[in-house]
């Protein structure tokens, strides 16, 4: 049986980071699929766990020789891509992997018809208000005025469409959201027709 893919987006600073280490550390036979990258490491960040770090000649060879499953621009700068021949070996496995992706991927994702739901289950993870958006993203200290405008005019426009997801999670606490996360795998995994 194959695995199902479970792609889980949200504005930056909802805390998709710390929810997906922990969703994957406690539910046997998760797996997350890390992205790539071409922007600079966060602190603490390593190289293949975190993110696949990349410069840009890498990342837009790899591009052009089709090993994506989807591909964006993020924030104006940075590229992002989640690389195919993963995500394709673990679902044949019947490994379930789970994508932090953003709003722009899901939507790649989905038009494919390998990877139309059921197949691909899409979250969308929402702060429980702006303002504990903001806090977070200030929180991390890793944001100018002008990166923190951006990110939150990207998040209104991510939030907005919020509609095309299969579940909502709101990131009020980290155990509920965690807890919320689970029940929808259980529940997909026990959908009819699986």
């Amino acid at each position: 049986m194959s695995g199902i893919f479970f792609l889980v987006a949200g504005p930056a600073g909802v805390g998709k980071t710390t929810l997906l280490k922990r969703w994957v550390a406690e539910d046997r036979g998760l797996v997350k699929a890390v992205s790539v990258t071409t922007r600079t490491p966060r602190e603490g960040e390593v190289n293949g766990v975190s993110y696949h770090f990349w410069d840009e000649k890498h990342f837009q060879e790899s591009v052009s020789r089709g090993e994506f499953l989807e591909h964006a621009c993020v924030h104006g700068s940075k590229h992002y891509g989640t690389l195919s021949r993963f995500v394709e070996l673990e679902l044949a496995e019947g490994h379930d992997v789970v994508k932090d992706i953003d709003v722009q991927g899901v939507e790649q994702i989905r038009r494919m018809d390998r990877f139309r739901f059921p197949k691909s289950v899409a979250v969308f993870i929402m702060p429980p208000s702006k303002e504990a958006l903001i806090a977070r993203l200030k929180g991390r200290a890793s944001e100018t005025e002008q990166s923190l405008a951006v990110r939150l005019r990207t998040a209104e426009e991510e939030m907005a469409r919020v509609g095309e997801y299969d579940y909502v999670v709101v990131n009020d606490t980290l155990e509920h959201a965690l807890d919320r996360l689970k029940e929808i795998r259980a529940a997909e995994h026990n959908r009819p027709g699986r």
